[in-house]
Order: C-alpha cells, then structure tokens, then sequence
C-alpha cells in the first residue's frame, strides 16, 4: 500500500512542475484553437441557416419544407387529399411530413457541426 501511495504522489508533483513552464504557450495555443473553430461553427451555422429541406408524406400528397432555423417555411397539400370527413388523416399526414423535414434539417446541422468539433458534443448546438 506505501509503494501506490508513493507512486501516485511522484507522478502528480512532477507533473504540475513541469506543466507549469510550457502551461502558458500551450494554454495560449488552445484559446486561439477554440476561437477558429468557433468562428468556423459561426460560419457554418450561417450557412445552415440558408439551407432548406423538403419532405413529403402520403405519396407526395404533402409536402413541408424547413430552413435551417428549423422553421416551417412551406406546407403544400395536393387538393385531393383533402377529405372534410377524414380531418384526422390530413393532420398526420401534415405531422409526418414536418417531423421528417424538422429530423433531416437535424441530421444535416449535427453532420456539418461534427464536421467542425470532431464529434465533440457541445451544449447549445444545433
């Protein structure tokens, strides 16, 4: 038990001495590391932002498209799938059609973002 004790110690202080004259330079590296891959994120947000994604639902009965903002920008529904005594089915087929277009904007925006952190997951995105 004396010997792990002694081993966990030599390790530590020597570690923290050493760290401590190279800590300033490397620290530095990194902050400017994290400032370009934050304004490669910025960069690549915008231009998420721009993108649109369209799916349909019903055999192209309805169609929703997303920005990048993950707002609906567009619902068209093809005439002839309106039935006023099937309401129901015109509500799912909208629910569908938006929840797909909202999932694949997703995937697009996590693939791009991992692009960027290698896969780091970082709070607040997307």
């Amino acid at each position: 038990m004396g010997k792990g004790m002694r081993a966990g110690k030599k390790p530590s202080s020597g570690g923290s001495g050493g760290g401590a004259g190279g800590g300033q330079a490397g620290m530095q590296k990194q902050l400017q590391q994290m400032q370009a891959m934050q304004n490669k994120m910025e960069e690549v947000q915008d231009e998420l932002n721009k993108r649109e994604v369209e799916a349909t639902a019903g055999g192209g009965a309805i169609s929703v498209t997303v920005n990048g903002k993950k707002e609906i920008i567009s619902i068209k529904i093809k005439p002839e799938v309106v039935d006023p005594s099937d309401v129901e089915m015109l509500q799912d087929l909208v629910m569908v059609a938006a929840n797909e277009a909202l999932r694949q904007m997703e995937e697009i925006s996590q693939c791009e973002m991992g692009k960027i952190t290698g896969g780091l997951s970082i709070p607040g995105l997307g």
